[in-house]
């Protein structure tokens, strides 16, 4: 059984001590590929280093993440433009908006979103979104950019069944993880009634561990209980679960 993990940060400090054996862990699991989103400049040296050392497992995103959008914002944004210019990246991410730390640079937030999306564009690159206590602000700039030339992922989708269907209106496919096995994440009460050709796997490892490990470092070799859960849901095999959220993965990434 073939799996993706749309969404994790190999790169983290968290896996510093065991990095290899959590990668073997995840490939016995079937896990063949991981997709690392960008954070800002100041990661780039090991998300690049891990991808050296796992070329056939790991590929990455570039951009800078909402809330490391500070007062060097343009300096970073000009990082990621240089970057993409010259390296091969899978996606434009992970860019959003954040508004639960910090709403001081919510204008910032906005136009570096705006920006890497619009920089998307003209890579034709897919996007994965952070969208944190901003579905609202969010939606204000994907529905103006969106389009046939924009396509990618709502990166650890929390929000309801209308904010579902409006990023799938964006040609946005849905990050599911480790939230959908929380008693309390909600949107495990709605998700049957999105199309399984909309939704990917993700761990968005170290966080967000699933059940039985919440609050525990998560880690791509869990991808399998998020795929048993959404079977569960949607009434179909882990097998299918794997085989269409593999498919939906391989087509946003273009791999």
């Amino acid at each position: 059984m073939m799996l993706i993990d749309t969404h994790t940060h190999l790169y983290s400090e968290d896996f510093k001590e065991d990095r290899a054996a959590m990668m073997q862990r995840a490939l016995n699991a079937g896990v063949t590929k991981m997709f690392v989103p960008s954070i800002d400049s100041s990661y780039s040296a090991e998300m690049y280093a891990v991808a050296k050392e796992y070329p056939e497992n790991v590929f990455l995103m570039m951009g800078l993440h909402p809330t490391h959008v500070k007062e060097n914002y343009s300096e970073e944004l000009a990082f990621v433009e240089k970057e993409l210019a010259s390296r091969t990246f899978y996606a434009v991410g992970e860019i959003g908006i954040d508004l639960y730390w910090d709403k001081t640079f919510l204008k910032q937030q906005q136009e570096a979103f705006q920006y890497q999306i619009q920089l998307a564009k003209k890579h034709q690159l897919p996007i994965n979104i952070h969208c944190r206590d901003a579905f609202d602000e969010v939606f204000e700039i994907l529905e103006e950019e969106k389009g046939e030339s924009l396509s990618g992922i709502f990166h650890c989708f929390t929000g309801n069944k209308e904010q579902a269907i409006r990023a799938v209106d964006c040609n946005m496919k849905l990050g599911v993880g480790g939230v959908v096995t929380f008693k309390n994440g909600k949107i495990d009460q709605f998700l049957h009634e999105i199309d399984l050709k909309n939704i990917v796997l993700e761990t968005d490892a170290p966080y967000l561990a699933p059940v039985p490990y919440r609050g525990k470092r998560n880690e791509s070799s869990y991808i399998p209980l998020i795929a048993e859960k959404l079977a569960h849901i949607y009434t179909v095999s882990p097998q299918e679960v794997a085989e269409v959220t593999t498919q939906n993965a391989k087509a946003v990434f273009g791999i």
